[in-house]
């Protein structure tokens, strides 16, 4: 058979175009090349398609920013539902409708434009100026040429000038504004009563059988997803300082005598002093009657020591520390020069000094306080000193565990024990692993992952991510090295997966029992705050005082004062002509009555609006770019196809 079609070719082709053709006439190319490739139109916009591919290579992309941006943390799952991927179909459909108008409407973009577009580009730019060799070497380096480059950039200032204008030509009126100006800043001075769920917790019981029936009625919310339990290594700062071994005395003496100023505090002494100048450039008969001046100095100082400080406000010329009395402070050694430093350490407390010249004159001191070198022996700082020496071998001996890790689990894809006994780690086992978070350990015991000391390392998406991976869910292979920071890297494989399902009641009944005995104390601190709610509605004296409620307080919309959006909304909702009005909410835990007891009229000068007509103008011009886009899809007509509503829906692989 295979030698006739050899010696036959010609025949052959003849025969596959008969049979391809008439498939041509009846569907069309275009419709046979999407037959070939599988690729389906999910949209129409006028006379254009959005195909499967293009919504993929999208997809794709948007991926990788979402990687690229968060450093490999994002977690795709978040991209995995039909709001997310409704909301990127949207955007291919608007970027398409644009591109017809564009083109329909015969949008272009001067040269002149293009240039001035061009030059001011920042990444175009050195010393704020364009620069052609820098235009040159950004386009070199991204595969570029002037060409396709100053052609894709007229493309995207066409494009901006179909809903560009739109946006820019947006202002709010000025009525409009003062008036939501005094909305923003009207303040109303509230007082609130407040019922805890948990004050009404005692004494409520919750039955076996209560547990039972929420049990059978919620047997879709219990449902846990696919989840495995898994085996893992952990290579983190803790496990290399582990695999130090023992450090003899002879090397932590040596580090304690290199680093001995870490353990031991040295001697200081605080001071004053008289500062006597030299006049710069003097005889030596200046010079001699400056030393006499300070010996005179010194002799009076000494004699009636207490009153030093006040002898340094009078002569000293240190400008700086004359006006405190002569404080120089605590001194330690290696401040000083040393024939100044010699004479401090030389004194007793309470002691004037002779005169010491310096750089700069004669120095009369006086030691005010005196503390001698303080610390820890070796003995006393041992176990800081091998703690330290511990941590700093762990470092070096991090990078290597590294790199020997990476080899073992690839070598060992089955298993990793030898790793771990390569390496002195400990094999560590969790469950309760899903595809998108921990689960909770009363949804699958103990040993959840979620309750152990590293889960925050096994809840990264990156962990969750190569444990459902083909390779590691699948085939039962360790997972490559994961690092998760620096000085934490983790390999895992699973053991086991659980398909979805509703665990068994004995399982989950502490975790329902506890949820029945919420919802009931939240319904009786509801119940318990529409009871004093509607007494208080009822009062017909509005003037008595209320009980139990908290210290007045001004509110506004710009200041809630700590409030939640549910307070401030119940706050702002009551009417203003009467008070003291009363309104009551229903908390996520409890119940809270509120009482508007004044209402002030806002004040529209207020600092915190300076931004706010900006902000009003760019939100009143996202709505009406909004707008010009849906008249503009109206008028082409776009439409999803029933492939791209099972896109949407996830029903396509």
């Amino acid at each position: 058979m295979f030698d006739f079609i050899r010696t036959h070719q010609r025949l052959m082709q003849l025969i596959l175009l008969v049979l391809i053709v008439p498939s041509f006439a009846l569907i069309g190319v275009s419709g046979y090349s999407t037959y070939v490739s599988g690729d389906h139109d999910i949209a129409q916009v006028g006379s254009a398609s959005i195909t499967q591919e293009e919504f993929d290579q999208a997809r794709r992309n948007q991926l990788q920013q979402m990687q690229q941006s968060s450093q490999g943390r994002f977690d795709p799952a978040l991209l995995d539902n039909p709001e997310a991927r409704r909301a990127l179909l949207e955007q291919l459909i608007d970027r398409r409708t644009e591109i017809l108008v564009a083109t329909n409407e015969h949008f272009s973009v001067s040269d002149g434009a293009l240039r001035r577009a061009i030059a001011s580009m920042p990444q175009l730019q050195v010393d704020g100026q364009f620069s052609a060799d820098r235009y040159n070497e950004v386009l070199a380096s991204a595969g570029l040429t002037p060409r396709d480059f100053e052609s894709g950039q007229r493309a995207e200032l066409a494009l901006g000038r179909v809903l560009g204008p739109v946006a820019a030509t947006s202002s709010l009126p000025g009525p409009v504004l003062d008036q939501i100006e005094i909305t923003l800043t009207e303040e109303r001075t509230v007082r609130l009563r407040t019922f805890q769920a948990d004050d009404f917790s005692e004494g409520i019981e919750v039955s076996d059988a209560d547990v039972k029936a929420w049990y059978d009625g919620h047997q879709d919310a219990l449902r846990l997803p696919d989840q495995v339990a898994i085996q893992y290594l952990l290579l983190d700062e803790a496990a290399a300082v582990a695999s130090v071994p023992k450090i003899n005395d002879a090397q932590l003496k040596e580090y304690y005598e290199q680093n001995k100023a870490r353990y031991v505090v040295p001697a200081r002494v605080n001071v004053s002093h008289i500062l006597i100048k030299i006049p710069s450039g003097a005889s030596d008969d200046v010079a001699k009657q400056t030393l006499e001046k300070a010996e005179a100095l010194v002799k009076r100082a000494q004699k009636d020591p207490a009153h030093f400080a006040e002898l340094a406000k009078k002569e000293s010329q240190d400008a700086g520390t004359a006006r405190s009395g002569g404080e120089l402070g605590w001194v330690q050694r290696g401040m000083l020069p040393l024939n100044l430093e010699q004479a401090i350490y030389g004194l007793k407390k309470g002691e004037v000094s002779e005169p010491v010249k310096g750089p700069d004159g004669y120095h009369i001191f006086m030691a005010n306080e005196i503390e001698p070198e303080k610390g820890e022996t070796f003995e006393e700082a041992r176990s800081k000193v091998e703690d330290e020496v511990r941590h700093q071998l762990a470092a070096d001996r991090f990078a290597d565990m590294a790199t020997r890790l990476t080899s073992l689990v690839y070598d060992n894809p089955s298993s990793l024990d030898p790793a771990a006994k390569a390496l002195g780690l400990e094999v560590r086992s969790a469950t309760g692993v899903a595809r998108d978070r921990l689960l909770d350990a009363d949804e699958v015991g103990p040993e959840a992952a979620s309750a152990s000391d590293d889960a925050t390392v096994l809840g990264d998406v990156r962990v969750r991510r190569a444990l459902f991976s083909p390779q590691v869910l699948t085939d039962k292979q360790n997972s490559g090295v994961i690092e998760i920071s620096p000085d934490t890297m983790v390999t895992v494989r699973v053991q086991k997966l659980t398909p979805a399902e509703v665990p068994p009641l004995e399982q989950v009944s502490d975790h329902i029992r506890t949820q029945l005995k919420a919802e009931r104390a939240q319904q009786a601190a509801q119940q318990a705050g529409e009871a004093v709610l509607a007494d208080l509605q009822a009062q017909t004296d509005a003037t008595a005082e209320p009980e139990d409620f908290g210290t007045a307080e001004p509110v506004s919309r710009l200041n809630s004062v700590g409030l939640s959006k549910l307070l401030v909304d119940t706050i702002f909702g009551l009417p203003a002509d009467k008070t003291p009005a009363y309104a009551g909410v229903a908390l996520p835990q409890g119940y809270a009555i509120v009482r508007l007891d004044a209402v002030k009229p806002g004040v529209t000068d207020n600092p915190a609006l300076e931004g706010l007509p900006a902000q009003l103008a760019q939100l009143l011009g996202i709505t009406e770019t909004r707008a010009v886009m849906t008249a503009m899809r109206d008028e082409l007509g776009v439409t999803i196809t029933p492939e791209g509503d099972e896109l949407i829906k996830g029903e396509q692989e």
